[in-house]
């Protein structure tokens, strides 16, 4: 089955005929503008964990409820965010990411801003605060699903568009250096805001977060408008995608015609319940659609396994980040810690097309997988150090080393989703995907609500520690499917030796 399918792959690209070098000022600029997006949204990411337990102490009630709006909003909306992509022209799609991301990001800071300087807003008029609270979730919200626009565009879709029709490393490497450029992003947006909050205020940091949302729209836009302009794979990648848009709406019309004139003449003879009607109306909608479309595809196990990695708490996420403020953890160590993960998060992106040239996607993504489960063992064993010290530095520590294999992992997974998903269903798998792991990440959040004592954080740990546990064995049942087999035993020269003599 994966032979039939790297098959597949190669005849692809064979009856490409080669293209053209790709201009360098063209992918410069998608990188650059991919990274002033990306920084945006690291920043709130890491921010906002900071800013609800300031507001709210001693409790993970805020931060739980956030993570739980931001991710139930990606769940629920993010297959129609990739229907929406694939129902519109890329320039159109372009201005809704940027201008919808940046103004949410600039109202989100903005109400921050109110929230911190009136630190006993909370107990002088509650019903004010609850009003910014409210804001700032839904504003943030928003900002986040018009980014998994963002993401699905240019990770799903542009990356493979300008690559098509050149060797496969090329993808590969685009794969890897847009992913470097996210972790870059997480690298160094908390080490900045973390110097800010800790040697200047947190009212600062987010007037900064808002300065830099108002500014960085229109750099972003010009520089991806000058990508779409500069690469003629990308017009002509659009000009099919209109084509696409065209054609279904016209067999509707020519299908539709006919059935109301008959609807007309035979209404009084068949008529169906409601309940039917509401059945068929929710089997047809744009959302059941998209998860069929999904579930069809031959990656619907590797990708059930990523997003069960979002189910966890053992990341640098808001409730672990919340966790080590409430245990002393001072911010700029916490900043500089997801700084080291990120690191090796980079690290990941120069070894993943090494390991890759000499394996394959699926094999590496096994390897990858179970390195990252053993580094975190070491969050497990945590939960019994006897100096809460102890215990935070060794969380940290595991979660930064098991990065390298996570990271791995996750490029493993997209590159099997862009080879092996077709070009018209690539931003619907795409939204799909994120909408389960959004989903996950909204269960993780909801039973940070539900756990909400600090004190509590290791049942957090363990809970992770089983999905990430379930993701490897799902990924490992999906391996043995496809090849037969787990490992090469005849290709160790240990076994290899005794077996032959």
């Amino acid at each position: 089955m994966e032979g039939d399918a790297e098959t597949r792959v190669l005849l692809s690209n064979e009856n490409h005929e080669e293209a053209p070098p790709l201009p360098r000022s063209m992918v410069v600029s998608l990188y650059l503008g991919y990274f002033l997006a990306r920084w945006g949204a690291r920043t709130w990411e890491f921010s906002v964990a900071l800013y609800m337990i300031y507001l709210w102490p001693n409790s993970l009630f805020l931060t739980a409820m956030y993570g739980a709006v931001e991710s139930g909003s990606t769940a629920i909306f993010g297959p129609v965010v990739g229907q929406m992509i694939d129902g519109m022209s890329y320039v159109k799609v372009l201005r809704i990411w940027l201008v919808t991301q940046n103004l949410s990001f600039i109202v989100a800071g903005g109400s921050i801003v109110a929230l911190l300087l009136v630190p006993d807003l909370k107990s002088h008029n509650f019903h004010l605060f609850a009003t910014l609270i409210v804001l700032t979730n839904l504003s943030g919200a928003l900002g986040v699903l018009s980014t998994l626009a963002g993401t699905i565009l240019v990770e799903r879709d542009w990356v493979v568009v300008m690559s098509d029709g050149h060797p496969p490393e090329v993808l590969t490497n685009m794969n890897a250096v847009i992913r470097s450029i996210d972790l870059s992003s997480k690298l160094m947006s908390p080490v900045i805001t973390g110097m800010i909050v800790s040697f200047v205020s947190l009212e600062a940091s987010a007037i900064t977060f808002a300065a830099w949302a108002t500014v960085t729209v229109w750099i972003e836009y010009w520089l991806f408008n000058a990508v779409y302009k500069g690469v003629p794979a990308i017009v002509q990648s659009d000009e099919r995608r209109r084509l696409r848009m065209s054609q279904p709406q016209r067999e509707k019309t020519d299908i539709t015609s006919p059935l109301l004139q008959k609807t007309g003449e035979d209404g009084t003879r068949s008529k169906r319940s409601g309940n039917m009607r509401i059945f068929e109306k929710i089997s047809e909608s744009s959302f059941i659609g998209a998860w069929r479309n999904y579930l069809g595809q031959e990656i619907v196990l590797p990708g059930i396994a990523l997003a069960l990695l979002f189910f966890t708490v053992l990341s640098y996420g808001t409730l672990m980040t919340a966790t080590l403020e409430w245990q002393g953890i001072p911010t700029y160590i916490i900043g500089l810690g997801r700084g080291v993960s990120a690191s090796i998060g980079l690290a990941a992106t120069v070894v993943y097309p090494i390991v890759q040239s000499r394996l394959s996607p699926l094999r590496t993504g096994l390897w990858s997988f179970w390195i990252q489960w053993i580094c975190l063992l070491l969050c497990v064993g945590s939960i019994w150090a006897a100096k809460q010290a102890t215990q935070s530095y060794m969380l940290m520590a595991g979660v930064a080393t098991s990065r390298l294999g996570l990271w791995m992992f996750d490029l493993a997974v997209i590159q099997q989703m862009q080879d092996l998903v077709p070009e018209p269903d690539r931003c619907v798998v795409g939204g799909v995907q994120n909408s389960l792991q959004a989903a996950l990440d909204l269960m993780a959040n909801l039973l940070g609500i539900i756990v909400s004592d600090p004190q509590d954080f290791w049942i957090l740990v363990l809970f992770s520690f089983g999905t990430t546990s379930l993701a490897g064995v799902l990924y490992t049942v999906h391996l043995y499917r496809i090849r037969k087999h787990i490992f090469h035993l005849d290709k160790l020269p240990m076994l290899n030796n005794r077996f032959g003599s």
